[in-house]
C-alpha cells in the first residue's frame, strides 16, 4: 500500500476536527455538528484568522488544499472569494459541500491528490492549506503544483508542523524514552504516531528550501494549545519558538 493511500483511508473514517468528543452526540453534519467542529477549531487555533485573513481574499481565485470539514473554506465563501478545493478523501469533499450548502455557499470542489492537481498553470491568486502537505508522500512535489497554479505575485498561505516543538518532544517522551526506546528520533515518533501514518515535521531553515521557489517566504511558529496542554499554570510562558505550527506565508514571482 502506497503512503498517500494509507493516508487516505485514515482519514475516509473522519475527516479532520470531527471526533467525537468534539462533536459529541450531535446528527452528523446537522446545523450543531458543524458548530461544533467549526467552534472547536477556531478555539484551539485562533491564529488561522491570523494567517488567513479571510476578508482580504473578496472577488479572488482561491484553491484550498485539504478542506477537512470545510470551516475555513466557509470562511473563504462567506468574505466572498471564488472558491475551488481539493481533498484526498471523498468525506471531506461531501462534508465541505453539505457545510457550504448549510450556509448557502458552493464552491469547485473535487477529489484529487494535490501532488498532481487538476487544474491549469497561473489559475489562482490564492491556495490555501492548513495543517495538510506534510501528510503526503510528496510534500516538494505539492509545493512545486502549489508555486505551478499561482498567478505571478500570487499568494500561499497555510501552516505546517514544528519538528522542534513542545508537541513533537511530549510525543518523543510517550513513545521514545518511556517505551524504553530512547534513540529514535523526534522525526520517527511523528512519522509513526502523529495522525495518519507518514507525517512530517520540519525546521524552519528546512521549510525555507522547500519554497525556495517562491519570491519570498515568511516562516513563522506559533505555540498552539497542544503545545499548552498538561502544563498546569506554565501554560501561559511558553514561548513561539516551541509551538507545534509553522504559519507559512509565500508569494509567487
Amino acid at each position: 500500500m502506497s503512503l498517500n493511500v494509507a493516508v487516505r483511508h485514515y482519514w475516509e473514517k473522519e475527516p479532520c476536527g470531527t471526533s467525537d468528543f468534539i462533536v459529541g452526540r450531535t446528527p452528523v453534519r446537522s446545523r450543531d455538528w458543524f458548530a461544533n467542529v467549526e467552534q472547536h477549531r477556531y478555539q484551539e487555533e485562533p491564529h488561522i484568522f491570523t494567517a488567513a485573513q479571510f476578508t482580504r481574499w473578496a472577488g479572488k481565485a482561491l484553491l484550498e488544499i485539504g478542506v477537512g470539514a470545510g470551516c475555513d473554506h466557509l470562511q473563504f465563501a462567506r468574505a466572498g472569494a471564488i472558491c475551488h478545493g481539493v481533498d484526498l478523501t471523498d468525506a471531506a469533499i461531501e462534508t465541505t459541500r453539505q457545510h457550504l450548502a448549510l450556509h448557502g455557499h458552493r464552491s469547485d470542489l473535487r477529489r484529487a491528490d494535490a501532488e498532481d492537481l487538476p487544474f491549469s498553470a497561473t489559475s489562482f491568486d490564492l491556495v490555501y492549506s492548513w495543517g495538510v502537505i506534510h501528510h503526503s508522500a510528496k510534500p516538494e512535489q505539492i509545493i512545486a503544483e502549489i508555486h505551478r497554479v499561482l498567478r505571478p505575485g500570487g499568494s500561499f498561505v497555510g501552516m505546517m508542523y514544528s519538528r522542534l516543538s513542545l508537541v513533537a518532544a511530549k510525543l518523543w517522551v510517550r513513545r521514545a524514552l518511556l517505551a524504553g526506546r530512547p534513540l529514535r528520533s523526534l522525526a520517527d515518533v511523528v512519522w509513526h504516531h502523529m495522525e495518519s501514518v507518514g507525517t512530517k515535521a520540519y525546521t524552519s531553515g528546512e521549510l525555507r528550501e522547500m519554497f525556495g521557489a517562491f519570491e519570498s517566504a515568511q516562516i513563522t511558529p506559533v505555540a498552539t494549545a497542544y503545545d499548552r496542554k498538561w502544563l498546569g499554570p506554565l501554560a501561559r510562558f511558553v514561548p513561539d519558538a516551541l509551538g507545534w505550527n509553522f504559519m507559512i506565508s509565500a508569494v509567487k514571482r
